[in-house]
């Protein structure tokens, strides 16, 4: 029976016209398909700027945990959205041919106010905020976000003289505008007015119906725009702009780019062509002019005039500059490691025949199993595991997973469900919830406990000013309360973590992964939307 490809879309009109022209394309080949709508934080919150929500791939995120999980099998986005490093397992699937990449003005009533110093022109985009300034710098730009028919409604609604639309956009909806001009100076955003679908990069269905989809020429110049944004490091939080096309006749690529200040004060351009097979430096000879003509002493500037965090909140996990920087720039966050993990010396006899059938509820204690053996000493039956990381740790390195739940009770509820297994070794550590254990042995399963690693509490005492706290586990908690107060909002990874959380602060939320990222997603959620504070 042919596999019957689920289209992951964000529920927007133009987003599901985007996801249907997928679909059609497939059709057309021969594959059956189906559209998943799932909702972005993009669109659920509307009152901020983009580059105010802190959250990198603020349309994409929830369409790559969707396929993560496994509840959709390809993603469409409207490439300019798509983050430029794709998370882990999600891989480029296809690039389809460039629609028109301008932008365009949608203006009321006449053209005067192009010569009036007092203009009002709204967009939510920084790069068009910033070129319209640099342009116009008498003008007024004001926010403006939402759907596209959203946004033409309160360009309608309002004072303003004018809106900035992205022309593939309204074209796609099939809006014609007779108050409309293009603005050819205007560099687009990296890869607009382009397509692009993701897969699971173990997906070789799905990935040989979409390289069938694929455009290459749009991908050469995508790709490159994309490559110069991410040498710049870019994306939301900075005005960038990049255009490259192949000029047909002399099969050159011909590119050009912008870095502005967000106040427009301030811009540098690069223009370079390249043959269409000598390009690879492209997007880096481009990057680097514009560096070495103090394009980063521009960026700084911005990041030296941006207002001081609004909220200060702590992780009691060491957390990486790239996830540091998914945050909204009205939060600052520091961070340590209030547990310590040490793990132990594994007695051989562990892993022999008796101790086939396997529980693990952490990557500490998949990480504990290999300190002391390696992946050619085991050669365990079954392991049953708790969290998605764990299980890919596991199966990189150990063996394959039996089952996975997204939690301790969950995955005790499985064992005693779906396998006739009276025994199982647990590998924990020697401060652990004693759910699982617990209901295995309530019901006539033998649990074997080996202490593959001790937990150390590492506390440290945190400043008064801290708005809220990043929690992993009950341990991370246990070890918080020794030196600090619970007059803070808890952030917790789960719900397991939330239960202990609750019993010592007024303010629990809880992610809806059980991920870092989730936790910090969470976090920009709440401080940025006032229905959650």
């Amino acid at each position: 029976m042919q596999k019957i490809i689920r289209i992951g879309t964000r529920d927007s009109q133009l987003a599901l016209w985007q996801a249907n022209k997928v679909r059609e394309e497939l059709t057309e080949l021969g594959y059956e398909s189906v559209i998943v709508p799932i909702k972005s934080l993009g669109d659920i919150v509307l009152d901020k700027p983009l580059y105010e929500l802190g959250v990198v791939g603020v349309f994409t995120k929830n369409l790559d945990v969707a396929m993560l999980n496994g509840d959709i099998d390809i993603a469409v986005h409207s490439f300019k959205d798509v983050p430029t490093v794709l998370p882990e397992g999600i891989v480029q699937a296809a690039v389809l041919r460039r629609d028109d990449y301008s932008d365009v003005l949608i203006f009321k009533e006449s053209e005067e106010f192009f010569g009036q110093p007092n203009a009002v022109i709204a967009t939510g985009s920084l790069r068009r905020k910033a070129m319209w300034l640099n342009r116009y710098p008498t003008h007024t730009v004001v926010g403006l976000r939402g759907n596209v028919n959203t946004r033409l409604e309160k360009l309608d609604e309002s004072e303003w003289n004018g809106a900035i639309f992205a022309a593939a956009g309204l074209y796609r909806l099939g809006i014609k505008e007779e108050d409309a001009i293009s603005l050819s100076w205007m560099i687009p955003a990296p890869a607009q007015g382009v397509m692009m679908v993701t897969c699971l990069g173990k997906d070789d269905y799905s990935k040989d119906a979409c390289e069938q989809l694929n455009h290459k020429d749009t991908e050469i110049c995508t790709t490159i725009e994309r490559e110069f944004l991410h040498l710049l490091e870019g994306g939301c939080t900075a005005p960038i702009g990049a255009l490259a096309y192949i000029d047909a006749k002399t099969e050159e690529i011909n590119f050009k780019g912008v870095l502005l200040k967000k106040d427009g004060s301030k811009k540098i351009t690069v223009n370079k062509t390249a043959a269409v097979g000598s390009h690879k430096f492209l997007a880096k000879d481009c990057a680097d002019y514009i560096i070495n003509r103090g394009g980063k002493e521009l960026m700084a500037e911005d990041e030296g005039n941006a207002e001081a965090p609004l909220q200060n909140i702590y992780s009691t996990k060491k957390l990486s500059e790239l996830q540091k920087k998914t945050l909204s720039e009205t939060i600052g966050i520091k961070d340590s490691d209030f547990i310590k993990i040490r793990f132990n010396r594994i007695p051989a006899k562990v892993v022999k025949k008796q101790h086939r059938n396997v529980v693990i509820t952490s990557q500490n204690g998949a990480e504990a199993i290999l300190n002391s053996f390696t992946q050619n000493e085991l050669d365990f039956t079954n392991i049953y595991c708790v969290g998605r990381r764990t299980k890919k740790l596991i199966e990189n390195r150990i063996g394959k997973v039996t089952h996975v739940a997204k939690n301790a009770e969950k995955l005790a509820e499985y064992i005693l469900e779906n396998s006739d297994i009276k025994q199982v070794t647990y590998f924990c550590s020697d401060v652990r919830l004693d759910v699982l254990p617990t209901i295995l042995k309530e019901n006539g399963v033998t649990v074997n406990e080996v202490e593959a690693y001790k937990t150390m509490l590492s506390s440290e005492k945190i400043a008064d000013e801290v708005s809220g706290v990043l929690f992993y586990s009950p341990s991370g908690i246990d070890s918080y309360l020794e030196k600090n107060s619970t007059d803070k909002v808890a952030f917790c990874i789960g719900e397991t973590t939330a239960v202990e959380a609750r019993k010592h602060f007024d303010k629990v939320e809880v992610a809806n992964m059980p991920s870092v990222d989730s936790v910090l997603e969470l976090v920009n959620n709440y401080f940025s939307n006032p229905n959650f504070s």
